[in-house]
């Protein structure tokens, strides 16, 4: 081979876009972010002149790599109103063209140093040239865009993922269909009735979008639905491929999971006639997506900037016809990501929210305590993996998610002026042995899992003049951390153990989780972590990834693993060629007592059960 072969990831997140170069072992050759313009930054970049993104990250503008989008008309993220969050499709798809033109132009650069020239010809090779051989993508899961199929313009902004304004919708539903009929529902598609799935969304689209429900009547066929990763591959692919893979699909609320396609009954729950709306194909994540070609952003938007000639051409270059072989939604590919391939295996992921999986094999389980039941990734190509696993066959998992948890900083940054940026959070929250009392309930969007209750607001209890700044932040920190113990509570139990693991039972020692994995923003303070370990008590340990970007690595590996790329050859190649062991600096463990983790716990049940409800109509 006379190039050293890499994976372009393209990850789309709720705050920002990147695009990444990654080798076999998975390291990155070259990267760039973008950082999304909102409609509630302008009051908050005039008081702190350095930019932060949600997952609690700050960004040093005189890096090259991160920058702040600058688009003329409007932000990429928009509050229109209290629990409205809605997204600017087309310029999401051009800060992707943006980034992946920058690690093009650095990948050239990169190139042309590993030889010297002389009178334009070869003398001494110093090393092989990198050739992008592959495009992965990982996307925010749930955000709904609908589109027209003539003209290419999306016929309403996307509604993100944590967007509420289905509150109401939802709870009328929940009280006027029957129980065995939800049931049923969430047996097939592992998703309870909640705001958070695309199913909500589209049924509001649909009531309120004139535009929308016109076509939709007209049965011209015309409408386009999809998720972020279905409109970016409609958008970058010579075909306009318009699939999605299986992974965002078991998200929309619309496909059963036992058979991996559109369950009619589903369908028609929702108001969808698949004769009147185009549905993208649901296929596994390594798949081929369809080849790249650059799209024309100024016909969707006119407004949009468009890159220069030169860095157009060295897109085209270095991009143009190379297959999209990878797609995962972002959890799922933070998963992947830590490879995380074993039945037991959990992962969290601090980022905008908190994102829990737990690996279940390839057997379905429907949660009975609160949890989404998802598909983790197939790799349909793949032979039978270790511990007798069917790697050809979609895995699932149960998964737990907390609307706010880097948010909670930037709030307590942006909103209260805590803290002047948000890698403070932990040594001031450190700065306190304990809330003294302060408990901080974060329901800014509802509460996720477990507890499901869109009702329940940000609540903050126990504040007497003894209560600080550090007080605080450490309840905002215990908010989040006491979240993610309740739900592994919950995964366990959904698999059948009665285990409690706060203390030193023997029953908690015998547990299958040993370890939770982590990654995101806010797991990159040890203080968070340390916090985290003492909530969750003695038999689980807290490891943080040696790979800040998990993410990313995951759709890179679903790219790779597709069977005429073939980076890899089976999972066992990935987690070899891939380093991801652990060291002590990365390990967090239990230090407080068992009785004073059940106070505190007993404390946060007793908080939760007095922030829901509170914007109930009884």
């Amino acid at each position: 081979m006379s190039y050293v072969p890499l994976i372009c990831t393209i990850d789309v997140g709720t705050t920002s876009t990147r695009a990444i170069l990654f080798t076999k072992e998975g390291e990155e050759v070259a990267k760039h972010q973008i950082e999304y313009s909102t409609s509630a930054q302008e009051g908050s970049r005039r008081n702190s002149p350095t930019i932060f993104s949600s997952e609690g990250v700050a960004l040093n503008m005189k890096d090259s790599r991160l920058v702040i989008e600058n688009v003329p008309s409007h932000p990429t993220l928009l509050f229109p109103k209290p629990g409205w969050a809605e997204c600017d499709p087309c310029h999401i798809l051009n800060n992707v063209v943006q980034c992946l033109s920058e690690c093009a132009l650095s990948l050239e650069i990169i190139n042309s140093r590993f030889s010297i020239y002389n009178d334009d010809a070869i003398v001494k090779e110093k090393h092989l040239p990198y050739k992008i051989v592959a495009i992965g993508l990982a996307n925010m899961r749930e955000t709904t865009i609908v589109w027209s199929k003539r003209t290419g313009i999306p016929l309403y902004n996307g509604i993100v993922w944590n967007d509420t304004r289905t509150a109401s919708l939802m709870n009328s539903l929940s009280r006027s269909t029957p129980v065995g009929l939800l049931d049923e529902m969430l047996e097939r598609s592992g998703c309870p009735l909640s705001t958070y799935f695309s199913c909500l969304k589209w049924k509001w689209l649909y009531q309120n979008v004139p535009g929308i429900r016109k076509s939709y009547e007209s049965g011209d066929k015309d409408l386009m639905f999809g998720t972020v990763e279905t409109w970016l591959i409609y958008n970058l692919t010579r075909e306009q491929s318009f699939k999605t893979d299986i992974t965002n699909a078991s998200r929309t609320g619309f496909m059963n999971l036992q058979k991996h396609q559109y369950d009619p009954k589903l369908l028609k729950f929702w108001n969808i006639d698949p004769n009147k709306i185009n549905l993208a194909p649901i296929v596994p994540s390594s798949h081929f997506f369809g080849s790249f070609k650059l799209p024309e952003t100024n016909k969707l938007d006119p407004q949009l900037k468009q890159l220069p000639a030169d860095q157009k051409n060295c897109l085209n270059r270095m991009l143009d016809g190379v297959p999209i072989t990878g797609c995962l939604g972002d959890q799922s590919a933070s998963l992947v990501g830590q490879t995380a391939f074993h039945r037991g295996d959990a992962k969290c992921t601090y980022g905008t929210g908190a994102f829990l999986l737990y690996n279940l094999g390839h057997k379905k389980l429907i949660s009975r305590h609160g949890l989404v039941t998802t598909v983790g990734y197939w790799f349909d190509s793949l032979d039978e993996s270790e511990d007798g696993e069917h790697c050809n066959e979609p895995h699932f998992c149960l998964e737990g998610s907390i609307a706010v948890a880097g948010s909670c900083i930037q709030w307590l940054r942006d909103n209260l002026r805590l803290i002047d940026k948000a890698s403070d959070i932990g040594p001031l929250a450190a700065a306190a042995p304990d809330s003294a009392g302060v408990v901080f309930v974060p329901a800014f969007s509802g509460l996720f899992a477990p507890y499901w209750d869109a009702t329940a607001t940000g609540t903050i209890f126990g504040i007497t003049q003894y209560s600080t700044a550090a007080h605080i932040a450490r309840a905002a920190i215990d908010g989040v951390c006491f979240q993610v113990r309740a739900i592994l509570k919950a995964m366990l139990n959904d698999c059948g153990s009665q285990t409690d693991f706060m203390d030193h039972s023997e029953e908690a020692n015998n547990s299958n989780l040993k370890a939770l994995h982590v990654d995101g923003g806010m797991s990159r303070s040890d203080e968070v972590l340390q916090i985290q370990a003492d909530i969750l008590g003695p038999c689980v340990s807290v490891e943080r990834t040696t790979n800040s970007e998990c993410t990313a690595l995951g759709a890179a590996i679903a790219a790779g693993l597709e069977k005429h790329v073939r980076m890899w050859d089976s999972l066992k190649d990935v987690k070899k060629s891939i380093s991801s062991h652990q060291n002590g600096d990365n390990e967090f463990h239990a230090k407080l007592s068992d009785a004073e983790r059940r106070t505190a716990w007993n404390l946060w049940e007793r908080a939760v059960e007095r922030a829901r409800g509170w914007l109930s109509d009884n």
